[in-house]
């Protein structure tokens, strides 16, 4: 949907001569490191050119009213009750970031708006992100805040941790917030230092393939994740210095993780710190120019996450499986927190509609749902737009 028609809707709903502006988001993929942001490790995103799309103005009353495209229903809430929550509304997770404006005491003033995504709920791709980080970047706009994107990437993530519920690391906001074109985003989720590394993939295309599994973070295993992760820290805490679970060398690991004595401790631990060192692998691999090596790390990242962190499904193996298996492919692996959502795929341009075609028949015969495929170019970050 373009602008105009935005425009025009927005007009519908709120009035002809409101004058509106508009701000976009994009989604984001982790090309690798997958559960080491919250764990205090090393990730590597990149924005996508698909994303959300805010249409707002101030309006002279103290009511935030908003309407989505795509999640019902619309909604509105006066500034002096912005901090009451409802159940699984898609609303909780602009409302959080406007309450989390209001406790740094920034006076809020009401607000209409109108969003619209085209980024497939529950794939894995930060919808949830790039709603709040559209979010925080207009309101710092339409308010003149002037906080910094770091900060309005910190607000985010608050949101999402005090008002969803969601546990989550600082990655996808970050990401969301701080993407560049035609680069990836190695981010150290402890320190927030980051690099922007080009990416040049020549032959070579980023396909997103979505399983179309419902997903629903805060109802998940994810959560537990995050428990089981501080429970390994603990241990390794008792016998070296370390603030974060990412930050145990290999080495370490290996003296003492026999020690932790259980077994699904010791694997959650294992994965996230073979997936950082994944990253700093994966990063000199594209700073090389070396695809192959950077898909086989892909690949790699999936088993462990299958195996390790327990994060993968039976469709989403499937989905890897049948990519690797297929000529023209250099890695596959799940993206985001995993339980359904999408795969990513580094494949040859040439054979992105061969594979396309073959994933969608062998996939519809064994689950009897279809996938959609997403062929991605790495876009940048949140902006304003007129």
């Amino acid at each position: 949907m373009n602008h105009d028609d935005l425009l025009k809707i927005f007009a519908e709903l709120y009035g002809e001569s409101v004058q509106a502006e508009i701000f976009f988001a994009p989604g984001r993929v982790n090309l690798i490191g997958d559960h080491t942001d919250y764990n205090g490790g090393l990730v590597f995103p990149c924005g996508v050119n698909m994303g959300t799309t805010l249409v707002v103005t101030p309006s002279e009353d103290d009511y935030i009213e908003m309407t989505s495209l795509n999640f019902e229903p619309s909604f509105k809430v006066h500034l002096s009750e912005i901090s009451g929550k409802g159940d699984n509304l898609w609303s909780n997770y602009p409302l959080g970031v406007l309450n989390e404006f209001s406790k740094k005491g920034i006076p809020l003033k009401g607000l209409k708006c109108l969003y619209y995504g085209d980024l497939p709920a529950g794939s894995g791709l930060s919808s949830s992100a790039s709603i709040e980080v559209v979010t925080a970047f207009a309101v710092n706009s339409l308010l003149n805040c002037q906080l910094d994107l770091v900060e309005l990437v910190k607000i985010s993530q608050a949101a999402e941790r005090n008002f969803v519920g969601v546990q989550c690391g600082i990655m996808d906001q970050f990401a969301v917030a701080k993407a560049e074109a035609n680069h990836g985003i190695k981010l150290d989720c402890a320190s927030l230092d980051y690099e922007a590394v080009p990416i040049d993939l020549g032959d070579y295309q980023i396909l997103l393939v979505n399983s179309n599994q419902e997903r629903e973070l805060a109802n998940s295993a994810y959560n537990q994740r995050t428990q089981e992760c501080a429970a390994a820290l603990e241990y390794f805490q008792k016998h070296f210095k370390t603030d974060d679970l990412a930050s145990v060398s290999p080495q370490q690991f290996k003296e003492h993780a026999a020690g932790i004595g259980n077994d699904t401790l010791l694997r959650r631990s294992r994965h996230v710190v073979t997936e950082h060192n994944r990253v700093i692998e994966a990063v000199d691999a594209l700073n090389a120019g070396d695809l192959t090596s950077f898909g086989s790390l892909m690949s790699a990242s999936h088993k462990s996450l299958k195996e390790d962190y327990e994060v993968s499904t039976e469709a989403l193996d499937f989905l890897v499986d049948e990519a690797l298996a297929f000529d023209g492919v250099l890695g596959s692996r799940l993206t985001g927190a995993g339980f359904g959502g999408c795969t990513v795929n580094l494949v040859k341009k040439s054979q992105v509609e061969p594979l396309r075609k073959q994933l969608a028949a062998v996939y519809k015969s064994k689950f009897g749902t279809e996938a959609d495929f997403y062929p991605i170019e790495i876009g940048g970050g949140v902006r304003k737009i007129s």
